[in-house]
């Protein structure tokens, strides 16, 4: 099927890049281009594209905002494109929406186009408004986090603060919660439970250890990049190597 497509970014190289990538497919019909979130909006209403490649940032109007005016029911086919959003990545991939990261590459962009394929032949129109409606609603809900655990303790059930805790590690299917006074085990992995955690409260450390990053009263930076944790406490806590950028921001200060 012929497909028209439309190319969504602020940038002319990038434009060029998806350009060059959709060149030689036989199925590409047209190929339009829009520099902004108001062009797009506009181009999208006049030549209804099969397809719209859409950077999600963009200054004035970005691409989610894009998609707002036209609306989740009336829009296209989509493909998201973005260059750093960790937190929209995490929306589209729950939501199964098809999405690039920057610096676009070529097999993922044809693993992209083929799989937006299959569903406009599979006439998944319905199913797809439907995902990009609950992604909208995923991004611009206010981010949740818990404020509290329930524990469980001689038989009965117990409620730690989040604001309580001074750092948790992993023990294997649970956690181990440890406050000023008392310790937890909780059956969550630390996966989930970083995701449950306010990162601005919260900074997992090592892939075992999360901190509350106001009880940490120094920094010793070791070898590789790893830094040696202490407490107010006085807990002494080792880093791992891939968590050192966070670590990092905290020895820096805000001015």
């Amino acid at each position: 099927m012929p497909l028209t497509v439309l190319l969504v970014d602020d940038e002319p190289l990038a434009r060029t890049g998806l350009r060059v990538l959709l060149e030689g497919d036989s199925e590409i019909a047209a190929v339009h281009e829009a520099r902004d979130g108001q062009e797009a909006v506009a181009a999208i209403r006049a030549l209804r594209p099969d397809l719209v490649f859409l950077d999600v940032q963009m200054p004035e109007m970005d691409g989610f905002e894009v998609v707002r005016q036209i609306g989740g029911a009336e829009m296209p086919a989509v493909v998201f494109v973005t260059a750093h959003d960790r937190y929209a990545i995490q929306a589209f991939e729950i939501n199964a929406i098809d999405y690039l990261l920057k610096p676009v590459t070529g097999e993922r962009f044809d693993k992209a186009l083929a799989r937006v394929k299959e569903r406009l032949q599979s006439n998944a129109g319905n199913e797809d408004s439907q995902k990009i409606l609950y992604l909208l609603e995923s991004l611009t809900a206010p981010k949740r986090y818990v404020k509290r655990l329930a524990v469980r303790a001689s038989g009965k059930t117990m409620f730690v603060d989040a604001a309580d805790i001074d750092w948790i590690e992993a023990a294997e299917n649970y956690v181990q919660v440890h406050t000023q006074r008392s310790s937890h085990l909780v059956h969550v992995t630390m996966n989930a439970l970083e995701k449950a955690l306010d990162p601005e409260v919260f900074a997992r450390i090592h892939r075992s250890v999360i901190v509350n990053v106001a009880r940490i009263r120094e920094l010793q930076p070791v070898l590789h990049g790893e830094y040696l944790v202490t407490l107010a406490s006085g807990v002494r806590l080792q880093s791992g190597r891939m968590y050192s950028e966070r670590l990092k921001v905290l020895t820096a200060n805000p001015f």
